[in-house]
């Protein structure tokens, strides 16, 4: 049961991620950005979720514990 829980959870941080790096992408090529410009802005995104995620994952874990 635990195991399913941290694979949906995981796997719903990364389509959020990847939804967010896709609408960053697309506002910096609205932005009149050249696709490098707008492939780093995504990619910084996603980092910058999955960071995010991590985070506050152990923040959690150190106060639940």
């Amino acid at each position: 049961m635990t195991i399913a829980v941290v694979l949906l959870a995981t796997a719903l941080v990364t389509v959020i991620a990847l939804l967010a790096a896709a609408g960053a992408g697309k506002l910096a090529r609205l932005d009149n950005a050249s696709y490098p410009t707008a492939l780093t802005r995504a990619a910084a995104t996603f980092a910058a979720v999955i960071t995010l995620a991590a985070v506050v994952t152990g923040t959690l874990a150190a106060l639940l514990t």
